[in-house]
C-alpha cells in the first residue's frame, strides 16, 4: 500500500536531525541540503519542501520541491520547482512518480516549473499532461583543455582499457594549451573577487530587474547543497559533493573606479557557470577577467546562457577557446502557473535561477 508524507521546514528539520532520514536503503535527502531548503529565504514555514513514497515502511521515492516565488505589480505569486524526482529499482511500474506529482500539485495549487531535466524525467512530464514548454534559452558550452581520457570512455565503454594513453594524449595537449596561455597578462583594470555579495555591489544589482536580490543570492551562496569531499556519497541520487564546488562573486570597474559589472560564478571541477551577471558595460573588461580566471584557475568547461555575453565573446578576438558548441535550456511550467501569469509575462531568468545555481 503506497502512502505519502509532506515535510515543511519544521517536520524537515526534525526528520533530519533526529536521524531519521539515513534508515532507508536509499537517502531521500542529505543534512546539507535539507539545511539549505530550510534556511531558503524565499521558503515559508508552512511550504512543502520534500514529499515521501512508502510502500508499507519502506522508503520507495522521493521529491524535492524548491519555492521560489514572481513579482507581479507588487503581487507575490509563489511556486515551486521540483527539484529531486527519485524511485527504487524494485518500486518502479506502481505509479509512484505520478503520485508524487500529484501531492507536488496538490501543494502548490499547480504552481510548479521545472528545468534541467533528464530525458527519461522529461518524457514522464510530457505523459502527465499538465505541462507547458516556455521560450527556452540558447546558450554556449566553450571548451578550454582536453579531457579525451573522461569523454571517449564515457561515449565508446569498449575503450576504457585505452584510457591511459588518453591520459598521456591530453597531457600533451593542455601543456601545449598551458604554454600558448601563460602569455595572457592579469587585466590592468580595477577588479575584485570575493566570497558574497558586499553592500556596494547589491546597490549596483538593486538597479536590474531580477529575480533573486542580493539577500536570496547570499543565502543561496552560504548553504550549498554541494559540499567539497573526494567521494559522492552513494546513498543519494543527487549531486552532494564535488572535489571543487566554490561560488565567486566578481565586480569589475571602469578606468575611473566606477563599478560596472558584477557576476556570480560557480566552479565545480573545472566546469565554470555564469549563475548572474549584472552590467552597465559592453562587457569587454568582464570577457577579459573571464579569460585571466580561466587560465588561472584551469577551467576545462564554460556554460553559459547568457546570451549578451555569448554575443560578445564571439566578437571577441584571444578569447582562450578550443572548440564550443550550442545549448538548449528548456523549461516547463504546469498550466495553472501560466494561467496565474499575465499572457505575455517574461521571467527573463538568468543561469542561476531555479535550483541552478545549486549544483
Amino acid at each position: 500500500m503506497i502512502h505519502l508524507k509532506t515535510l515543511n521546514k519544521q517536520q524537515l528539520s526534525e526528520f533530519v536531525s533526529s536521524g531519521e532520514f539515513r534508515k532507508y536503503d536509499f537517502l531521500p535527502i542529505t543534512e546539507h541540503r535539507a539545511k539549505s531548503h530550510i534556511a531558503n529565504p524565499k521558503a515559508t514555514d508552512e511550504q512543502t519542501l520534500l514529499i515521501l513514497a512508502f510502500d508499507d515502511e519502506r522508503l520507495a521515492g522521493y521529491l524535492g520541491c524548491f519555492p521560489d516565488h514572481f513579482k507581479i505589480d507588487g503581487i507575490r505569486l509563489n511556486y515551486a520547482w521540483l527539484s529531486t524526482l527519485y524511485i527504487g529499482d524494485q518500486f518502479r511500474g506502481k505509479r509512484i512518480a505520478q503520485a508524487l506529482l500529484s501531492k507536488a500539485f496538490e501543494a502548490y495549487d499547480g504552481n510548479i516549473a521545472l528545468t534541467e531535466f533528464t530525458k527519461e524525467a522529461e518524457s514522464l512530464y510530457n505523459k502527465v499532461g499538465v505541462f507547458q514548454y516556455i521560450q527556452p534559452k540558447t546558450g554556449k558550452r566553450y571548451y578550454f583543455r582536453t579531457d579525451f581520457q573522461t569523454i571517449i570512455p564515457t561515449k565508446k565503454p569498449d575503450t576504457k582499457s585505452l584510457k591511459p594513453l588518453f591520459g598521456i594524449a591530453d597531457g600533451m595537449i593542455n601543456s601545449l594549451i598551458s604554454l600558448k596561455n601563460s602569455f595572457k597578462n592579469q587585466p590592468d583594470f580595477k577588479f575584485e573577487v570575493i566570497g558574497k555579495i558586499d553592500s556596494e555591489s547589491a546597490g549596483f544589482i538593486s538597479k536590474f530587474q531580477s529575480n533573486r536580490n542580493a539577500d536570496e543570492i547570499n543565502s543561496l551562496i552560504e548553504n550549498p547543497w554541494v559540499l567539497e569531499r573526494e567521494t559522492e556519497d552513494e546513498k543519494y541520487m543527487f549531486s552532494s559533493y564535488a572535489k571543487v564546488f566554490r561560488y565567486f562573486w566578481v565586480k569589475i570597474y571602469d578606468e575611473n573606479n566606477t563599478l560596472i559589472t558584477c557576476s556570480l560564478l560557480l566552479l565545480r571541477d573545472g566546469h565554470l557557470k555564469v549563475s548572474y551577471l549584472f552590467t552597465d558595460s559592453d562587457l569587454s573588461r568582464f570577457i577579459q577577467f573571464l579569460s585571466y580566471f580561466i587560465i588561472k584557475n584551469k577551467v576545462k568547461i564554460l556554460t553559459s546562457y547568457q546570451a549578451e555575453l555569448n554575443k560578445k565573446i564571439e566578437e571577441t578576438k584571444g578569447f582562450p577557446k578550443i572548440h564550443e558548441r550550442d545549448l538548449e535550456r528548456r523549461y516547463l511550467l504546469h498550466q495553472q502557473l501560466l494561467k496565474n501569469l499575465s499572457e505575455n509575462f517574461n521571467p527573463n531568468f538568468q543561469d542561476g535561477d531555479g535550483d541552478c545555481v545549486m549544483t
